[in-house]
């Protein structure tokens, strides 16, 4: 099934941003963030050097699941501006060189969809998957049409019928995924896609991608979809890219997909991202087994889960399409969580700008924005006693003062509330101050640029595998990343790779307490990382 075309050039070196746009900037004060909010704020992600900015979902909803639950694809949504608004937004990214791609949610709407709402009174509509009988999952139905009909995610979200892949009898509800609606929602998803990359869009991150087509062992049917709308993509729009919502790179690349990113869930559970990031202080589900991350002060945690399966997904996406790294995203607690503080987060972005990954910063983890807890429910955001994605989804910070410069609204007609901490970062003060997270984060994304040793196509050697973690890069980079508190020595022949190796010179590039020793030593102070070139 796998497209032997990793997508368009430009997807290769691309730094991506996601923005929650109900918490970006509010133009209007009304408390929301907005398109215009976004389009005023673009000369920042320029500065930056992001390239691609991914919108969480920004069509009409009653927004009981973030706008997770659609109403209209072809409309904005009211709270965020007219379509006109989000073409202008397009438009100046484009003349700053940034791409937009928009969340395309796949494979369901809102209970308040017109589709929804006449499936609900015609027993002949098979757009979703109704039963006659109660089955376990299913919600009775709100309307005429007596019977039960499956969710996708909450209750309000039904489940578009993209057929099941095995169907049994005893269940009449399994259509196969050639039947009348399974095609009705195929022919759908294309107009959806089409209409959005005529008005500008670079293309989509499309969520809960491997939900469509149901009971379907190894994503067999599901892969055969995704495919066929790929091929669709690579004949007419060959300069669009689709990313999953998958969190298992190459099951979805295989599927049909550009890139897919590491997650909190999927492949291994979500070990390969936790394994990182994940100190236990923020979005945490009961049932996670996880030991230590190895991005926390006390040194406990080991970089080999992460290298493992980047390893094995590295390998089976070769030439076929991209594994993506998130510093976070909506759903998942924020780099700075918990204990970890403002001057462990430089070596997470080292590690994130200098791996051979498509490196995605989630809003404001550029100035180390925290995860904020305590929050309420918010529009869907609690999935559990320990779950509540609302703290990662606060108001950006711009500058000191009311709001964080986020809004001009009354404080208590804000989306979700600032965070309270006094000493919050805002993008203001840091922008003056060139010793500053968001100046370490500009000059990582720089390098990259300028080096392309240190991108997706150049090759990786892992060196040392502990505190710190070392690898060479293309051969001729040489990074080391210390996320501990206390500082590490790894000796020549290790770092360099044997006697000769440990004899060549090291040029600093990017350096923040590394130093290498007179006897050809690597040393890393806590909290330290650097990229040197190697003679």
């Amino acid at each position: 099934m796998t497209s032997t075309r990793p997508g368009p050039d430009w997807l290769t070196d691309a730094v991506l941003y996601q923005i929650y746009p109900q918490s970006f900037a509010d133009s209007d004060g009304d408390g929301i963030g907005d398109f215009a909010g976004i389009t005023e704020h673009l000369d920042h992600l320029a500065w930056l050097g992001v390239d691609t900015v991914w919108l969480n979902p920004c069509f009409d909803s009653p927004f009981r699941d973030a706008g997770y639950d659609v109403t209209d694809y072809f409309a904005p949504a009211p709270r965020y501006g007219t379509a006109d608004d989000l073409a202008a937004l397009v438009g100046a990214a484009r003349r700053r060189g940034i791409r937009i791609l928009l969340d395309l949610v796949a494979g369901h709407t809102s209970d308040q969809h017109p589709w929804f709402r006449t499936s609900a009174q015609d027993p002949s509509d098979h757009r979703y998957i109704w039963s006659e009988r109660p089955v376990e999952g299913f919600v009775a139905s709100p309307g005429s049409r007596a019977g039960w009909y499956r969710p996708n995610f909450f209750d309000c979200q039904p489940a578009l019928n993209f057929g099941y892949a095995r169907e049994d009898p005893r269940e009449p509800w399994r259509q196969p995924v050639d039947a009348e609606g399974p095609r009705a929602n195929r022919a759908a998803l294309r107009a959806i896609m089409a209409h959005w990359l005529g008005l500008g869009v670079a293309g989509f991150r499309v969520d809960m991608a491997s939900s469509l087509v149901k009971d379907d062992p190894g994503f067999v049917e599901t892969g055969k979809l995704w495919t066929e709308l790929r091929d669709w993509l690579d004949r007419d729009h060959p300069q669009a890219a689709l990313f999953a919502e998958w969190g298992d790179p190459a099951a979805a690349v295989a599927a049909g997909f550009h890139a897919d990113f590491f997650l909190q869930f999927g492949g291994g559970d979500g070990l390969p991202l936790r394994s990182l990031w994940n100190n236990n202080a923020g979005t945490v589900k009961e049932y996670w087994q996880q030991g230590p991350c190895y991005f926390e002060a006390e040194g406990r945690g080991t970089p080999q889960v992460f290298l493992d399966a980047w390893r094995s997904a590295a390998e089976l996406t070769e030439g076929a399409g991209h594994i993506a790294l998130p510093t976070a995203n909506h759903d998942f607690s924020r780099l700075a969580t918990g204990p970890r503080t403002a001057d462990q987060l430089a070596p997470a972005f080292a590690l994130l700008l200098t791996w051979p990954t498509l490196p995605a910063v989630y809003y404001g983890d550029e100035i180390g924005m925290r995860f904020v807890p305590d929050l309420p429910d918010t529009e869907g955001s609690a999935l559990g006693a320990t779950y509540n994605r609302a703290g990662s989804r606060t108001p950006m910070q711009w500058a000191p003062g009311v709001n964080a410069g986020f809004s001009a609204a009354p404080a208590d007609r804000l989306y979700l509330p600032v965070d309270p901490d006094p000493h919050r970062p805002d993008v203001a003060t840091q922008r003056a101050d060139p010793t500053s997270l968001l100046h370490t984060v500009r000059r990582l994304i720089a390098l990259r640029r300028a080096h392309p040793g240190l991108g997706t196509r150049a090759s990786v050697e892992v060196r040392h595998a502990g505190y710190p973690l070392v690898y060479t890069r293309a051969g001729r980079y040489l990074v080391a990343v210390n996320p501990r508190r206390e500082p590490a020595v790894v000796p020549a022949e290790a770092a360099f790779g044997g006697a000769d190796g440990a004899r060549r010179t090291a040029r600093p590039l990017d350096v923040q307490g590394v130093t290498i020793g007179a006897a050809g030593e690597l040393r890393a102070e806590g909290f330290s990382y650097g990229v040197f070139e190697l003679g």
